[in-house]
């Protein structure tokens, strides 16, 4: 189960996150029922992620001031789909049926929820958080809303610990401008991605400290660890713009990355 926002760098939706839809249970056979559907929406037995436990550092820190956490949630799921929020950003991100996804700082799951639905049967969404409060709720919606292709999962500020070669897109909405390591992270997410896999990201065009992320800023530091830029769009249904990267060439060392300067 995984991952939005925490310490300085909690990765979540810059208050984008759709309705939490808590469940209230009573007595003992509620918290059976509970930890029922914890375990039907979470990966069970050992994980299969990289091991991270030997230090890669060190990585240069952010020339740039990183947001404050904020509230999961900015509007109702309804408004945001009245504007085809979600669906304008999967089309342009080229999500598709059959198609594995990462979303990263998947909050109260608006985006997680229309991911399974774009990828269908055929398809997997992993749905992160760093918060375990959030990732527990997001878990309980997914075993509601019976997603068989949803795992829920805990991650970490400054690593995804997504699966190697695993997927197609990873989603990053509305929660880059809260990552406090940003090299570090990015360096981490970089094996996960398939050949052809793509990171998107989507964030509003202003400063870091104003819960966004100016396109100039976040094409250099994703260049800093060995991303192309591959495509750009403006953005106004989903509060900002999209920006698309692949991974190319060799993972560069930490210690040889060259962080980018704000002006």
């Amino acid at each position: 189960v995984h991952g939005r926002r925490a310490i300085a760098a909690r990765h979540g939706r810059d208050g984008r996150g759709g309705g939490r839809g808590l469940v209230h249970f009573h007595g003992a056979r509620a918290l059976t029922l509970v930890a029922v559907l914890l375990l039907a929406a979470c990966d069970g037995g050992t994980p299969r992620v990289p091991d991270h436990t030997q230090e890669a550092g060190p990585f240069p820190a952010a020339d740039r001031p990183v947001a404050k956490i904020s509230s999961p949630r900015w509007s109702t799921e309804e408004d945001r789909d009245r504007l085809n929020e979600a669906g304008e950003v999967m089309t342009k991100a080229g999500i598709k049926p059959g198609m594995t996804v990462a979303d990263i700082g998947a909050g109260e799951g608006y985006y997680t929820i229309r991911a399974a639905n774009r990828v269908g049967k055929t398809g997997r969404v992993l749905a992160e958080d760093i918060v375990a409060e959030v990732r527990d709720t997001l878990a309980l919606r997914v075993s509601r809303e019976r997603l068989e292709n949803v795992s829920v999962r805990l991650g970490a500020p400054a690593d995804p610990r997504l699966p190697d070669a695993s997927f197609d897109r990873v989603l990053m909405v509305h929660m880059y401008h809260e990552i406090a390591q940003p090299y570090e992270f990015l360096w981490r997410m970089r094996p996960s991605l398939k050949r052809d896999g793509l990171v998107i990201v989507v964030d509003a065009n202003r400063l870091t400290q104003n819960h966004g992320t100016p396109p100039a800023l976040l094409k250099c530091e994703f260049a800093a660890v060995g991303y192309t830029q591959v495509a750009r769009y403006d953005m106004p249904s989903a509060g900002g713009y999209l920006a698309a990267f692949r991974a190319e060439g060799p993972r560069p060392e930490p210690a040889a990355i060259k962080p980018c300067r704000m002006t």
